[in-house]
């Protein structure tokens, strides 16, 4: 036996001793969902985090997730390499971003185990650095065309079509690209608008302005908690707006753990994020979340959470935690809530207007959450009542594997909710129930 193989055991037996002593301190803890949740006090789980997340399977032959009353779900395209994030071109082309994110350097036993952990279950590993293009010719909901769009990119994720500028968030910035409609491809040279810090939080989502004028960017924290000091997080956990006609950039808000999804309320105008909150403080201690997006708002990373509710592991900038925002809506204890998009009324059958969410799954909790596609109702602009499934059954009943994990989501071209699947690595598309 190797050291590595002797070590990763090692560090295996320490986290499962450790994940069933915080089981044995009490009954699970009941989700902190919706406007006014029950978020439990933090307790601090030390040198040794939980550490819990499923083998990646994927999806055999006839296997599928399962969806919700009333819908159905296919495979709208397979064999992806990582899928992300998908972005519907005006010609009904859909395009997807293929990344995963690169391991970094080891600093610490947890992030040895870390890695190990993450490697098994397809989180981290090559990334393709690639945008595929998908076309269904037929009309049948399978994609006939499937084929590379751009390639040589820099963990690609967030798309936008602009006029005939099509830009790219790529992890160290955005990149702005010439499009004719209708193209196959593109290979020309890129211009970069802004430059960002790559690592970390690598995700780069993209919205554009309802005018076109401007492109909203989601940029991550590169740690949990800055416990490598503020310096090297300057510029991050935020999002960016930019200035398509001068070229300039800001801070539209801040204090963002990790800022993904993003998409606009059409009645108010209003724009929205999925946050993924901190780590370390327990099963439902913050949830992640979904808001409304103030210009010039903070929302509390890294001195607080849900609000003003101090996290004594940071140290304290008291004038900060005295401005923090709560948020809107709490979407449960560490859900990796990334996909975001708004759906009609009518878009799926008995659905009203609300936003669609894509939980990508968790991995620091000793009972596993999120692995879903959820939808939130609204009205009047705001979240107006408890979470439904869309699509559920991507993690096996006893927690040991995925079958998959849903990133971004996305209104079809034929009015159907595309998902991408990470660990499937096939985008989904549901439909009413025929």
């Amino acid at each position: 036996m190797t050291f590595s193989s002797m070590f990763a055991q090692f560090v295996a037996l320490i986290g499962g001793a450790a994940l069933r002593w915080r089981r044995m301190q009490g009954v699970p803890q009941k989700a902190a969902w919706g406007n006014t949740p029950d978020i439990p006090e933090a307790k601090p789980q030390g040198a040794l985090p939980t550490l819990k997340m499923p083998s990646a399977r994927g999806w055999s032959d006839g296997e599928k997730p399962t969806a919700a009353g009333g819908l159905q779900v296919n495979a709208f395209a397979k064999g992806l390499d990582h899928p992300r994030w998908i972005n519907v071109l005006p010609n009904g082309d859909v395009l997807i971003s293929e990344a995963n994110q690169i391991a970094g350097p080891i600093k610490s036993m947890f992030t040895y185990a870390m890695q190990a952990t993450m490697r098994r279950a397809h989180a981290l590993g090559v990334s393709a650095n690639r945008i595929t293009l998908l076309r269904d010719r037929d009309g049948d909901g399978v994609a006939e065309v499937h084929q590379p769009f751009m390639e040589g990119l820099s963990q690609p994720f967030g798309m936008a079509l602009i006029g005939d500028t099509f830009y790219v968030g790529n992890t160290d910035g955005v990149v702005a690209f010439p499009y004719a409609a209708g193209a196959d491809r593109i290979t020309a040279s890129g211009r970069k608008l802004v430059t960002f810090k790559p690592a970390g939080h690598w995700t780069r989502s993209l919205l554009p302005s309802p005018d076109g004028k401007k492109l909203y960017a989601g940029v991550g924290s590169l740690s949990n908690i800055a416990e490598n000091g503020m310096e090297v997080e300057e510029g991050r956990a935020a999002i960016y707006e930019l200035d398509l006609a001068s070229g300039s950039s800001r801070i539209f808000a801040s204090g963002l753990r990790n800022p993904v999804g993003l998409a606009w309320e059409p009645n108010t105008g209003v724009l929205w994020t999925v946050v993924n909150e901190r780590d370390g403080i327990g099963d439902e201690t913050p949830p992640d979340y979904l808001t409304s997006v103030r210009d010039g708002g903070f929302y509390g990373w890294p001195y607080c959470y849900w609000g003003q509710i101090v996290d004594d592991r940071v140290p304290q900038d008291p004038s900060l935690v005295a401005k923090a925002i709560q948020p809107d809506y709490a979407l449960g204890g560490h859900t990796a809530s990334l996909g975001l998009c708004w759906m009609p009324a009518g878009t799926l059958p008995g659905f009203p207007d609300g936003m669609v969410i894509g939980q990508h799954g968790s991995w620091n909790r000793s009972t596993l959450s999120g692995y879903k596609v959820v939808f939130v109702p609204f009205e009047n602009g705001r979240p107006s009542g408890p979470p439904r499934d869309i699509l559920s059954g991507f993690l096996a009943p006893d927690e040991d594997f995925s079958y998959g994990r849903p990133v971004g989501v996305a209104l079809g071209p034929d009015g159907s909710l595309l998902v991408a699947d990470d660990v499937g690595n096939v985008i989904w598309r549901v439909t009413g129930a025929r």
